[in-house]
């Protein structure tokens, strides 16, 4: 998908040094939040569009806001965020050209266990990276560009 930079799984979305750093790398000037909660909570879009680096424009639409967005395609350099694989499970499900996908950070709670150091994920979110593997989509954890990435495909 053209003007698609960056296709990233984190549970704490936009947060400092991790966004800026990416920035850095690959530029945007919007980044799209599939997240059917913070599509509808007003304050968390406003924190969110605070914490975003100055001139990137922030939006939160629900999956299938997000999949109708997406089949328009990306007028401007975008980033498209999503706490979950199982978010982007839809968007890959409506034929939405995702080629990557990075996995950041996805903390420890009750029914995940670690899939490599600081990344955990539950059964279904399990599956959706499995199934993001078998359609041929690079999916690898990498918190930061300087950093290694470790690709999943082995696991």
């Amino acid at each position: 998908m053209e003007n698609l930079l960056l296709v990233r799984i984190d549970d704490r979305l936009i947060h400092g040094q991790v966004m800026t750093a990416w920035m850095k790398t690959l530029p945007a000037q919007e980044i799209i939040v599939v997240d059917d909660r913070v599509a509808k909570d007003e304050f968390m879009l406003f924190v969110l569009q605070n914490a975003a680096p100055k001139g990137v424009k922030v939006v939160a639409l629900s999956e299938e806001d997000a999949v109708k967005r997406l089949q328009e395609g990306l007028k401007v350099p975008s980033y498209i965020l999503a706490k979950s694989p199982v978010s982007l499970k839809r968007l890959v499900e409506a034929g939405i050209d995702i080629k990557a996908v990075n996995i950041g950070g996805m903390g420890m709670r009750q029914g995940r266990t670690v899939i490599y150091k600081n990344v955990s994920a539950d059964e279904e979110e399990r599956a959706c990276i499995r199934e993001f593997l078998e359609k041929g989509i690079d999916v690898a954890i990498q918190i930061i560009p300087s950093e290694k990435r470790f690709e999943l495909k082995n696991i």
